[in-house]
């Protein structure tokens, strides 16, 4: 496993991070034994993976409990990244939320503790500093972090405090943040920590026709919106992502790699990149997603990867919603 250091907290991090959700089964995943999570857990801590993010809005903090029940006895082996889920943010809220979230994860403190996308009607830059400071003063939280901020909510909260990371999606068919937010977030420090990566499972190799995708996932711009249940209202990148696709699969082919491995690999070559979250729901996925990190993917097939996605790239442009037009990420 390979380390990067988020540089504003000095704390070192897996390239490979475990992300989480999946832990809280439910509709979006689906039927997940606790056991086969706790096992996963305990197998990327094995592989060398440090870093777990979960959120108290994932499953109802279904997640959050899995994670802390799975870490008992290895919390001193784990950074653990957590989100609260507003909707103010105001200083009391934001106490609140972190204790509930503490007791679930069975432990006093929490290493990053991120707002859980920008919200309307949120309080103002300097009022969502004052709770940071409670908590970071009390011990609860070590470091503060951001997910699913832009350039301008990310600018408006810079001006009153300190971020050490934002969460965004990123992956080779969804790459709005290389326009603005990955420069700005190198410039000032923050470290970048990925989500999304497989979009769901298009990237897992398992789909050449996005007509066979599940709709329960099939929610991003990349689909009709003529899909049931997507709420983003446009004609969506169909035959261009059904063309990236094809063009991933047969530089894949040629390579001898995965199409995981390429999809994680790619990212985690990329500039300002700190750390790729891989979803796993079995220790096997988890110590395979870990090995990702040292696989050293070839410059040419990582430009070639880079080339197979850019008319998607082109189409989308800086848009930072993978799911929403008009996006709530400013």
């Amino acid at each position: 496993m390979k380390y990067t250091t988020l540089k504003r907290a000095d704390l070192d991090v897996s390239v490979i991070a475990l992300g989480c959700w999946q832990f809280a089964g439910g509709e979006m995943w689906g039927e997940q034994d606790d056991k086969d999570s706790i096992a996963t857990v305990h197998a990327a801590l094995d592989a060398g993976i440090t870093l777990f993010d979960t959120a108290e809005g994932y499953g109802a903090g279904k997640s959050e409990e899995v994670l802390g029940r799975a870490l008992e006895d290895r919390r001193d082996r784990a950074i653990i990244a957590t989100k609260a889920s507003g909707p103010t943010f105001v200083p009391d809220e934001m106490v609140a939320a972190c204790e509930k979230s503490l007791k679930r994860l069975r432990t006093d403190y929490i290493d990053i503790y991120q707002l859980h996308w920008p919200r309307e009607g949120q309080v103002e830059a300097e009022e969502i500093f004052t709770g940071v400071e409670r908590l970071l003063s009390s011990g609860k939280i070590r470091h503060f972090g951001v997910c699913n901020f832009g350039m301008g909510d990310l600018e408006n909260l810079l001006s009153a405090g300190s971020i050490v990371s934002n969460q965004v999606s990123y992956s080779l068919l969804w790459r709005g943040i290389e326009v603005e937010l990955v420069p700005t977030c190198k410039a000032e420090g923050i470290g970048i920590l990925t989500y999304s990566s497989l979009v769901h499972g298009l990237l897992s190799g398992r789909y050449t026709d996005l007509s066979a995708f599940p709709d329960s996932r099939a929610r991003t711009l990349h689909f009709s919106s003529e899909r049931p249940g997507i709420r983003h209202g446009q004609p969506g990148q169909e035959d261009l992502t059904s063309c990236a696709l094809a063009r991933i699969g047969a530089l894949c082919s040629e390579a001898g790699v995965s199409m995981v491995e390429a999809a994680y690999g790619w990212i985690a070559a990329q500039p300002g990149v700190t750390s790729v979250l891989a979803g796993a729901r079995t220790p096997s996925q988890a110590t395979e997603n870990a090995a990702i990190a040292d696989l050293g993917l070839p410059p040419d097939f990582l430009e070639g990867l880079s080339e197979a996605t850019a008319e998607l790239k082109d189409a989308f442009g800086a848009h930072l919603d993978m799911w929403q037009m008009p996006g709530r990420i400013h």
